[in-house]
């Protein structure tokens, strides 16, 4: 592009990012959003109020090849908002057919491996962060985003504000959590955030943002690989654990439905598929009900 397209794309640009907040879009939204149309405007180094049909076309030909559905949907959706509301255009519509959807169970880790993670992790925050995550069957950016003011200490309940679906929900603080949250934070004694990024101490204590996302996931998995654990394992990992752990424990699904903040019970039921104790009840329930019958068999002479 040469400079007065540079500066129109900019200007478009911007345009794109003020009607999703005006619309009250997530924040993620607006992001991957916008990113859809700084990503086909240096696809084709073009304003991208000057793409036509076939260019949408060749656009996302060769976005399927290089990434997951999630992201062509994300893409489609965000070029048919800039489409609709800044170039006020029909939306050049691309039939797009979803490939047939994998039904792949993720890896969890036992217990006694989860104890061994955090037990051969290096440094506190890493432990204290992980120990969180598990405990309370977070996800990433709630881990990250908690907040001094989110802990009830007396009522042992931490308050997930603006999880997924933008909810807020209460989860059980396990003492044992609470304990090495207080045990971290008295490192950084930073007055927003339990998880501060910095690299030292004295930066944690003035951080106005949270520990990296990208940080902790490559922490994890250096000390996985560590622990000689060859299972596919990240950070969200941690939170299926948690559910499955429950299961075993034979906490009820609902209960565990709302500890994790699930809209659907068959999300809570995938964890009764990563573990052999709904298998074992269900054999056990099968015999105590075919043993019930009081069999009078003809022998055969």
């Amino acid at each position: 592009m040469n400079k007065i397209q540079q500066k129109k794309y900019e200007l478009l640009y911007q345009s794109h990012v003020n009607a999703l907040r005006r619309q009250g879009k997530a924040e993620k939204t607006i992001e991957g959003y916008a990113r859809a149309v700084r990503r086909i405007t240096e696809f084709f180094d073009l304003c991208p109020d000057c793409l036509n049909e076939q260019h949408i076309k060749n656009y996302f030909d060769s976005l399927i090849k290089t990434h997951s559905w999630s992201t062509v949907k994300i893409d489609r959706n965000g070029l048919q908002f800039f489409f609709k509301y800044v170039l006020n255009r029909e939306w050049i519509w691309v039939d797009i057919v979803k490939p047939p959807s994998k039904k792949v169970l993720p890896d969890i880790l036992t217990v006694k491996e989860i104890e061994r993670v955090i037990n051969a992790t290096r440094e506190l925050r890493y432990q204290a962060f992980i120990l969180v995550t598990y405990s309370m069957g977070l996800r990433l950016g709630e881990t990250l985003n908690l907040k001094i003011g989110d802990i009830d200490a007396e009522r042992m309940r931490i308050h997930v504000r603006q999880g997924k679906g933008r909810k807020d929900r209460f989860v059980i603080l396990p003492e044992a959590t609470l304990d090495i949250m207080r045990l971290y934070w008295a490192t950084h004694r930073n007055s927003l955030f339990i998880f501060p990024g910095g690299r030292t101490a004295a930066l944690r204590s003035v951080s106005i943002q949270s520990m990296n996302r990208t940080g902790t996931h490559k922490a994890l998995k250096a000390v996985v690989k560590s622990c000689r654990i060859y299972k596919s394992i990240s950070t969200h990992s941690l939170r299926h654990c948690y559910g499955a752990h429950l299961v075993e424990e034979g906490l009820h699904l609902r209960a565990i439905q709302h500890e994790m903040g699930h809209e659907d019970p068959n999300t809570t039921a995938l964890y009764t598929r990563l573990t052999k104790v709904a298998f074992q009840n269900t054999e056990d329930t099968i015999n105590r009900l075919i043993n019930r019958l009081k069999l009078i068999l003809e022998v055969e002479v």
